[in-house]
C-alpha cells in the first residue's frame, strides 16, 4: 500500500482528509509516524479505522506545529506599518488566525495589539485542525526555555524597529513566568478574549459566523497542493471585509489569478474585489 492509499483509507475512516497536501510532505511525515511508532502497516489501518486517540496523535503528527512567541521578529514591525492605521479608526475589528498551531502567534499578536491600544476593540478568533493544539491554545502554558530567546530576540528587534513608537515591552504584563518548571504561562485576561475552535480548512465551512478584517495564515499554506491553495485563497477570499487583509508566511505567495484578487502591500495582501465568490 502506498501512502495515496493509506491516505483515502483515513478519509473514508475519519474526519481528516490529507489527500491535497503537498506529497513530498505527506509522506515523509507518514513515514515517520510508522517508524516513531514501530507499527507495521496492517497495524497502522487498524488503529485508523478503530483508535480515535491514535487518529488524533497521528493528525497532531503529521500537520506541522511549529511556531513560537513572536515567531520571525522582524516581520511583526512590517505587519503593523500597514496595519496600524487600517484598525486604528475602528470600533470594533476582527481577527482570524487560521492554523494557529498551540497559539503562540495569537497570543503574540494580542500583546501588540494591547501595547498599541487596540485590544479591547479587536476579536480574536484561532483555529487549528488538531486537537491537541486547540486544547493548548486555550490553556495557554508553554515551555520557557524554547521561548526566552525568542523573546529576546524580539525586543532587540522593536529596539531598532520600534511598532508605531513602541520600542519596549514589559512581559510581565502578560505572562507568569516559572523558570524552575519551565513554563510561561498566558494571564488570563488574553486567554479569555480568545475564541479557539477545532477546524479543518480543508473540508470545514468557516466555523466563526462573521467577516474579518485581517486573516493570518502563516506556514500552513506551503504544505498544500496548488489546488487546494485556491480553495483556501478562495475561501479567505470570501471572509474578508472589503480591504481586508491576508498575511501569509514568508516563503508563501500568490500566484496566477488570485494575484487580481488581492494587492501586495508590503507584507499584507489585501482584498480588492469586493464581489461575493460562493465556497463549496
Amino acid at each position: 500500500m502506498d501512502f495515496k492509499q493509506y491516505l483515502k483509507v483515513l478519509k473514508d475512516n475519519t474526519p481528516y482528509d490529507f489527500s491535497d497536501y503537498s506529497d513530498n510532505s505527506i509522506k515523509r511525515r507518514l513515514q515517520k509516524v510508522i517508524m516513531d511508532n514501530g507499527l507495521t502497516i496492517d497495524e497502522l489501518l487498524e488503529k485508523t479505522q478503530n483508535d480515535k486517540g491514535f487518529v488524533e496523535r497521528l493528525v497532531e503528527d503529521i500537520t506541522v506545529n511549529t511556531t513560537e512567541l513572536f515567531r520571525d521578529p522582524e516581520v511583526w514591525p512590517l505587519y503593523y506599518d500597514k496595519l496600524y492605521p487600517t484598525l486604528k479608526g475602528k470600533k470594533t475589528f476582527n481577527i482570524w488566525h487560521a492554523g494557529c498551531s498551540s497559539g503562540m502567534e495569537v497570543y503574540s499578536n494580542m500583546i501588540i495589539l494591547n501595547e498599541l491600544g487596540l485590544l479591547d476593540q479587536s476579536r480574536i478568533y484561532a483555529s487549528d485542525i488538531s486537537l491537541g493544539m486547540v486544547r493548548q491554545c486555550q490553556k495557554g502554558s508553554y515551555r520557557f526555555d524554547f521561548n526566552k530567546k525568542q523573546l529576546s530576540d524580539f525586543e532587540k528587534v522593536i529596539k531598532k524597529t520600534p511598532i508605531q513608537g513602541i520600542s519596549s515591552i514589559d512581559f510581565n504584563k502578560y505572562f507568569e513566568f516559572d523558570g524552575d518548571n519551565d513554563r510561561i504561562n498566558v494571564k488570563d485576561f488574553l486567554k479569555d478574549k480568545i475564541e479557539v475552535r477545532q477546524h479543518d480548512l480543508v473540508q470545514e465551512k468557516v466555523p466563526f459566523y462573521n467577516k474579518f478584517d485581517v486573516i493570518f495564515c502563516r506556514n500552513v499554506l506551503i504544505y498544500f497542493n496548488a489546488s487546494l491553495q485556491s480553495k483556501i485563497y478562495q475561501m479567505f477570499h470570501n471572509q474578508l471585509y472589503p480591504k481586508g487583509s491576508m498575511i501569509l508566511g514568508n516563503h508563501e505567495s500568490l500566484t496566477g489569478f488570485y494575484k487580481t484578487k488581492f494587492s501586495k502591500n508590503g507584507p499584507l495582501y489585501t482584498k480588492t474585489n469586493v464581489f461575493h465568490f460562493k465556497y463549496q
